[in-house]
């Protein structure tokens, strides 16, 4: 097709009509554009436009003027705007702005509610994992999967606790550097799941108490009120939290190290718990889940001081089913061969895969309600 014509000096969009796409084509965007008419072309341009209407009553002639409008550019070209007009007179019609919403971005820090973020109230996904052999029909079965529909809303609601507890710990990583008051940091990281997951008594909020464990220390240790501790660079720190929505549960931590002679320690761990929840599944075998765990995590080696040590299993401390408004289920997840054998692990539960690797004698015991390895 021609490019537009330039209009007559002095004139304007509203100056331009005539507009007209060549037949049986699409409409592309480009039309042919004619200058100012004189009246006896205006008088044939209705002659025409009237003897089509009567041969296409239904469509009143051509297919382009219904469908495309014609707008102007600072340069006085036309320019096809794509938005269906009524105009079909052969005037041009104005292009009308659309404001868009504008969708919202988190904040640094973060500030807005994750559910203010979430399009329609979904939240992501997340990873998915397949089932093991023999469990891999159920990913196919239309049956299975219309039972899975009847879950939707409480499990957006853990991907939806699970979305604030990834917000909130990509938050924190940006902040803990090595001189930060642990009671601080443990402060911040609470107010900020609170904010973010909209806290409301029993409906939603923070699941369990923050748990910031250093070096020997393997779990469960916060600071009391008074408490001066202070990350060092040489500190090993478990950070462990928990969200919740309806009493629906996200258990999660990652472990902090500043100094890289600790990365295999890190790595051996992080391995070790991916192995755990491959594993895991409909039916999977408990004690097969923590035979996996400690396959991997004693593959790694440690070179500390000069010596090279290998990461064991730290025995004692399990993974573990999660109920409704319950952190720990009846069932353990361990982490070691040998364990829970002939449990397994069924339909509907939620577990914590948990690991914890070390390069000392690996046993455990309680010291001010404190569970630390030695």
């Amino acid at each position: 097709m021609q490019e537009p014509a330039d209009p007559p000096n002095g004139s304007n969009i509203q100056d331009i009509v005539g507009v007209d796409t060549e037949p049986d084509s699409e409409v592309t965007g480009r039309l042919e554009v004619d200058a100012v008419p004189s009246k006896s072309a205006k008088k044939k341009a209705k002659k025409k436009a009237a003897a089509a209407k009567k041969a296409d009553p239904e469509t009143g002639g051509s297919r382009a003027h219904e469908e495309v409008g014609v707008t102007g550019n600072s340069n006085g070209t036309a320019e096809s705007n794509g938005i269906p007009t009524a105009q079909t007179n052969g005037t041009s019609g104005k292009k009308k702005k659309t404001k868009g919403k504008k969708s919202l971005v988190q904040t640094d820090p973060p500030t807005i509610p994750v559910a203010d973020l979430l399009p329609g109230g979904l939240a992501p996904e997340g990873e998915w994992q397949s089932y093991k052999d023999d469990q891999r029909w159920r990913e196919t079965s239309e049956e299975k999967r219309a039972q899975a529909r009847l879950q939707d809303e409480m499990i957006n609601e853990v991907r939806h606790a699970a979305e604030v507890h990834r917000q909130v710990r990509q938050y924190m990583r940006g902040i803990i550097k090595p001189g930060i008051d642990m009671t601080y940091m443990c402060t911040a990281l609470e107010d900020n799941v609170r904010k973010l997951i909209q806290a409301n008594g029993f409906e939603a909020g923070i699941a369990f108490p923050t748990g910031c464990s250093l070096n020997h220390v393997a779990a469960h240790w916060t600071p009391n009120a008074g408490d001066k501790t202070v990350l060092q660079y040489d500190d090993v720190m478990k950070l462990d939290f928990g969200t919740h929505i309806h009493g629906h549960i996200v258990d999660s931590a990652f472990t902090i190290a500043f100094n890289p002679k600790y990365d295999p320690l890190l790595d051996a761990v992080k391995a070790a718990t991916n192995a755990g929840i491959q594993e895991a599944g409909v039916d999977a075998r408990l004690g097969d889940i923590g035979a996996a765990v400690q396959q991997v995590m004693e593959s790694y080696e440690v070179e500390l001081d000069g010596k090279t040590r290998q990461v064991k299993v730290v025995r004692g401390l399990n993974g573990h089913q999660i109920d409704q408004y319950k952190i720990h289920g009846n069932k353990s997840v361990p982490n070691v061969r040998g364990g829970e054998q002939g449990v397994r692990m069924e339909e509907g539960e939620f577990y914590a895969i948990e690991t914890f690797g070390s390069t000392g004698v690996v046993l455990t015991f309680l010291l001010m309600r404190a569970s630390s390895n030695v």
